[in-house]
Formats: C-alpha cells, sequence, structure tokens
C-alpha cells in the first residue's frame, strides 16, 4: 500500500512527453500548409465577426465541423490513438462536435460582438503556435487549428460564443456543444498538467473564458 502512495500521476503515463510533441512535428509534416490555412481563415473569421457581418458565422460553423472531423480522424485516431487507447473517447468528443456544428442553425448576435469569442479566436489562431518556441520546443511541433486538437477546440468556443442559435433546439444543441469545447479543454490541460507541462494553463484558460462569457450570457 506505501508502495501506490509512492506513484505520481505522471508514472501512470503511456507515453513520454516527447513522444507526445513529436506526433504534432509528424503530422504538420504530412499536412503541411493547411494548418496555416486553417489558422489564416480563422483568423479571417475573427475579424468578419467583430466587425458584425452576422452571416459570417454561418460558413464558421461549416468550417469547424470540418476541421473538428478532421482531427478526430487525422490526428487522434491515427496519430494519438495507438499510444493512448484512452484517447477513443477523445476521437468521439471531435465526432460529436463536428455532428453539432452541422446541425446548429443561428447567426451572429447583430450589433453585438463577443468580445470573450474574439478573443478565444485570436488565442486559438496567434497564440497557440507560439506556445512551442515559448516551451523552447521546435516551430515544427506548433499546434495549428484543424491539425492539433486544443486550438480547434478553444477556435470553436470562441466561434460558439458569437452565435445566436434561433429556436429552442438550438439553444440546446449550443450549450451541448459548449460543454463539449470545455471538457475537451479541461481533459487537455489534464493531460498537460500530468506530464508537467507549464502550457497546461492554456486550455484551462480558454475553458474559464468560455464558461464565465457563457454565464454571463445567460444573465
Amino acid at each position: 500500500m506505501t508502495e501506490w502512495l509512492s506513484y505520481r500521476p505522471s508514472d501512470f503515463l503511456m507515453f513520454a512527453p516527447d513522444t507526445y510533441w513529436r506526433l504534432f512535428e509528424l503530422h504538420n509534416a504530412a499536412w503541411w500548409p493547411l494548418g496555416l490555412l486553417a489558422n489564416v481563415l480563422v483568423l479571417a473569421l475573427a475579424l468578419a465577426l467583430w466587425q458584425g457581418h452576422e452571416h459570417a458565422a454561418r460558413p464558421g460553423m461549416a468550417l469547424m465541423a470540418a476541421l473538428s472531423a478532421l482531427v478526430a480522424w487525422g490526428f487522434v485516431w491515427r496519430l494519438y490513438v495507438p499510444i493512448n487507447w484512452g484517447a477513443q473517447a477523445l476521437a468521439g468528443l471531435y465526432v460529436l462536435a463536428a455532428l453539432g456544428w452541422l446541425m446548429l442553425n443561428g447567426t451572429a448576435g447583430r450589433g453585438r460582438r463577443s468580445r470573450a469569442g474574439t478573443l478565444l479566436l485570436l488565442m486559438a489562431s496567434l497564440s497557440w503556435p507560439l506556445l512551442a518556441p515559448a516551451d523552447a520546443r521546435p516551430i515544427v511541433q506548433a499546434e495549428f487549428i484543424g491539425l492539433a486538437p486544443d486550438p480547434t477546440a478553444v477556435a470553436g468556443l470562441g466561434l460558439l460564443l458569437h452565435v445566436r442559435p434561433g429556436s429552442r433546439t438550438g439553444r440546446g444543441l449550443w450549450w451541448a456543444l459548449l460543454v463539449l469545447g470545455v471538457l475537451v479543454c479541461l481533459i487537455s490541460a489534464a493531460t498537460l498538467g500530468t506530464m508537467d507541462q507549464a502550457q497546461a494553463f492554456a486550455p484551462l484558460a480558454a475553458a474559464a473564458i468560455a464558461l464565465g462569457a457563457a454565464i454571463r450570457r445567460r444573465s
């Protein structure tokens, strides 16, 4: 019994941190320059929403559906599941998110910009790729929207905060997508924290921003 008490969460990891970050390097090389293009598209979406283009949310939702599906299959299922069998659940969450984005019907709130939503979109497209060099990792291991789970989930939360569903069913789906996005961020924060990575604060902060904005909007 005393031996069990000596274990840390990191002792139960099925992979080393270097192996985890190497996955992003391989994935970026295989899909280049799709990650950069996705980041540029999300940055353009953030600008359009900030300028008040209410119909910009519709192509944005189609984009998020495609990117979520790509993350589920391209990264999580093909690369992450072989080193972490528990990631099968994560792939399922992204599949559900992709379906949710396809089913969600709504527009951006007319004349109501979401500062929190814009902040999350900017975090995902501009700040997330810089986390790699900030942590002394090579830029080839950077995380890009559409290729890596975390920035894709954060971009989805940012877009969601701009969307105003037009029906009761749409509002239920909106909250379901919010819960999915926050859950993915919390799973990532727990994984990174277990690996003793300082970057764990980033998905945790994104989840807190999204939840806080959603609660304020409801009230």
